[in-house]
């Protein structure tokens, strides 16, 4: 009888990807996330929130392999201030200038990611100068409702995010066509962070100009898909 090498047994299990299981996980978690915030079930979107951001963050460890290693690394950085956001953000008392901080930091970090050495010209700068007119007709419709609503001392914070979280789209946008990057990699992380962006405008109109019909429910959809969106582009 012939036995199998037991070498063979350990060469398949760690040929094994948790990475892709991983993200399926994440979205089924965010998918439990966006009915208790459709519900308002709060104690649910403590567990829930937090726990997306902490297994996709887990997918992105897991799939490091053929990317450079410091385009792994900003984006495991990325996530992990990100999640830091998410609890400052979701915590009974307003830690709004801690989360705006600690997801400006995750935008530079993705712009990092992107961004190895100089971005190309085209089509990063037309984009980045239509991202900047329209995030800027956001800002200032916000920055009348954070004054009017005496929050006057954010105005600074909120512009800064701004600029830096269109800077990230048009980093995304700018992989268009580079050798490093395949097309589909390249349309995964746009959407991304276009989806992204989408969810931190809704953040924003909601908490200083009005309501938005779902607002809650797109706001953390929009962001869930976004960060898998990212990490999917910049790793898988």
């Amino acid at each position: 009888m012939r036995l199998r090498p037991l070498g063979g047994n350990i060469l398949d299990a760690a040929m094994f990807d948790p990475g892709p299981t991983l993200i399926v996980v994440t979205l089924a978690v965010a998918v439990a996330d966006w009915i208790a915030v459709d519900a308002g079930n709060s104690r649910a979107e403590y567990v829930l929130k937090p726990l997306t951001l902490a297994v996709l963050l887990a997918a992105a460890a897991a799939f490091r392999g053929g990317e450079p290693f410091a385009r792994w690394l900003l984006t495991v950085a990325a996530l992990a201030f990100s999640l830091l956001g998410d609890v400052m953000l979701m915590l009974p008392r307003d830690l709004l200038r801690g989360g705006l901080a600690a997801f400006l930091v995750a935008h530079l970090a993705y712009i990092a990611a992107f961004n190895p050495s100089l971005p190309p010209v085209l089509p990063t700068v037309p984009v980045g100068l239509v991202l900047l007119a329209v995030g800027a007709g956001l800002f200032f419709r916000m920055r009348t409702g954070m004054i009017l609503r005496g929050h006057a001392e954010l105005v600074p914070a909120v512009g800064a995010y701004v600029f830096v979280i269109c800077a990230m789209v048009a980093s995304a946008v700018g992989t268009t066509g580079r050798r490093d990057w395949s097309g589909r990699s390249s349309a995964v992380a746009i959407v991304g962070a276009g989806l992204f962006f989408v969810s931190d405008a809704l953040i924003g109109w909601t908490r200083f100009v009005g309501d938005v019909r779902w607002g809650r429910v797109l706001i953390m959809v929009a962001y869930h898909l976004g960060q898998i969106g990212l990490v999917l582009g910049l790793l898988g």
